[in-house]
């Protein structure tokens, strides 16, 4: 693992993974492209097989985005994305252990963030320059959870005006209203509904005109 000036030991070889600095040194190197088995679609943006709707790595849609998505206009009401720190969920998470729960700490200071659920996807995530991946809620901080995925998970539009919420394999799992997600099935989320990820963040769903 890469070391950050900071001295701690970091998986990320962009932004350290328990206080956020960013490395130093080389450029990192772009990510290899895993070998697919005969047979196996892969993506063709990076060549990772495929193991659901978007890839793992660089958030590829399968599907193209190429059906619009009609949403209705009555009201012209807005969903938005707020995004907090969570003292009871991150206390959870460490008292549930883990190899990096000693590093995690909890951030004196977050503010609420929001962000406009617009367009056909949103993904939540933290960017990365070396995998050409800038998630529209993008969670790289500061303060940043080192318990986010470059890409965690995605938010679809309906047809009907709603949105449903998909995990495509991030490493540290999903809960909305305190339930997991299971991997690349949809969960259909609303208004009041509470998103929580990585060691301390909650996305909370709100409907209004931000």
């Amino acid at each position: 693992m890469a070391t950050c000036p900071q001295g701690h030991a970091s998986g990320d070889d962009e932004y350290c993974d328990v206080c956020g600095a960013q490395m130093a040194g080389a450029p990192a190197p772009q990510p290899q492209a895993q070998a697919a088995a005969p047979g196996t679609e892969s993506c063709p943006v990076c060549q990772t097989p495929r193991a659901g709707q978007f890839c793992e790595v660089c958030g590829h849609d399968y599907t193209g985005g190429s059906a619009p998505v009609s949403v209705p206009m009555g009201g012209g009401a807005q969903w938005e994305a707020v995004t907090a720190a969570d003292r009871t969920y991150y206390e959870k998470v460490i008292a549930e252990g883990g190899p990096d729960a000693a590093a995690m700490a909890f951030p004196p200071y977050c503010p609420e963030r929001s962000f406009a659920l617009v367009g056909e996807q949103v993904r939540v995530g933290r960017r990365s320059r070396a995998r050409n991946v800038a998630p529209e809620i993008d969670l790289t901080g500061p303060p940043e959870d080192p318990g986010i995925s470059h890409l965690h998970a995605v938010l679809l539009a309906q047809p009907d005006g709603s949105w449903t919420l998909v995990d495509p394999g991030s490493s540290n799992g999903t809960q909305v209203n305190g339930k997991p997600v299971k991997v690349n099935v949809p969960v259909r989320i609303g208004p009041g509904d509470k998103i929580h990820l990585g060691a301390w963040t909650v996305i909370t769903i709100r409907e209004g005109t931000p």
